[in-house]
């Protein structure tokens, strides 16, 4: 997500401010971390790749194909992974390639605005998923009657469309705000200071300062909403209970507000340090906290990366119809195929004997 500060070692570094000792740079490798610290950051980050990728992959297939998940829960379910796995794939190898090779910055410009655009863009979607979901349950929920004419596959899917344009559009400015730079006081003759960052145009103009708070009021807004909103759940569940829902549709619900609830505690643990860290790095009090917030950022961009990686086990903890879903689609769909196969070589065994 860009959101460390590779420079900040060097600065730091120039006002004799003691650091970490750094490999050298070389044309080939120049870590922002050392290399005890980036090792193992490395091997985490490559573990959520692998299960974030696979695990949404399988969300993505089991809420289309499966008959008994086909409502409109799903649909917000499968956009959600389709985001959380753009953002895994478009972002995390490009902060790995730069916790391992800050300076210089050899894919481009345009691919350097692309990766902030894309990046924060699917951060923007997956909240504005989550609050969408939790909206729908209120109305669900609370007003059921109204829901049923309200909510229906077809708006909600055009929901989805513009839940991916507002997403979109909102972080476009990060297209014009960065790019590639010269780091530090090296000459623009020096092509391995090149970095990919905020343009010097975004902070000199307050711009940069101005889109990261619009991204921290991304956080605290929905966050806010979905507070408000499970609460008035909450309240109608405890209120009116199974005498008016029936039984069947109670447990249903509460099945839906328990994954819901671990969902947006899940993205509160894993989004506020990275949103706190945001904080600390456009208001440094000093050199120190800007080192500081240098090491505060690679946990907190783990801990962002996390929850792309954490929904779909969270699915298969909570949700009894995701689990025999999945079960359905990945073990009995080899049952009939091979009882077939047994039944063809019976057959051809009695016609050959017979």
């Amino acid at each position: 997500m860009g959101s460390t500060n590779s420079s900040s070692l060097a600065v730091c570094q120039e006002q004799g401010i003691e650091t970490w000792a750094l490999p050298p740079c070389n044309k080939y490798l120049c870590p922002v971390l050392p290399m005890c610290i980036l090792i193992p950051v490395t091997a985490v980050c490559l573990v959520l790749l692998v299960l974030g990728v696979g695990g949404n992959v399988l969300t993505v297939i089991v809420t289309s194909c499966s008959q008994e998940l086909r409502n409109t829960t799903s649909l917000y379910l499968g956009s959600l992974a389709i985001s959380d796995l753009l953002m895994l794939l478009l972002g995390l190898p490009m902060d790995l390639y730069r916790l391992w090779r800050f300076q210089p910055w050899v894919l481009g410009t345009v691919l350097c605005c692309v990766w902030h655009w894309s990046s924060e863009a699917c951060a923007y979607c997956s909240i504005l998923h989550l609050t969408a979901l939790t909206g729908e349950r209120y109305l669900a929920i609370c007003f059921p009657l109204r829901a049923k004419v309200l909510v229906t596959q077809q708006r909600v899917k055009a929901l989805l469309v513009v839940l991916w344009a507002v997403a979109l559009l909102s972080a476009a400015p990060y297209l014009f705000l960065t790019g590639v730079k010269q780091a530090g006081n090296f000459s623009s003759e020096d092509d391995l200071s090149r970095e990919c960052g905020p343009t010097l145009y975004a902070q000199q103009t307050g711009l940069l300062d101005t889109m990261l708070w619009v991204t921290t009021s991304y956080f605290i807004l929905p966050f806010f909403c979905l507070y408000i909103l499970h609460g008035l759940i909450a309240r109608e569940l405890l209120c009116v209970g199974k005498a008016r829902l029936g039984v069947a549709s109670y447990r249903n619900h509460q099945q839906t507000v328990r994954m819901l609830v671990i969902l947006v505690l899940a993205f509160l643990i894993c989004w506020l340090p990275f949103h706190v860290g945001r904080i600390m790095y456009i208001n440094p009090k000093n050199y120190r906290m800007m080192l500081f917030s240098q090491y505060f950022n690679v946990f907190a961009l783990q801990l962002f990366y996390l929850s792309a990686t954490i929904n779909p086990i969270l699915y298969n903890l909570v949700s009894k119809k995701y689990r025999a879903a999945l079960y359905k689609l990945l073990v009995t769909k080899k049952r009939p195929e091979r009882a077939s196969t047994i039944t063809r070589e019976t057959a051809g065994y009695l016609e050959i004997t017979g």
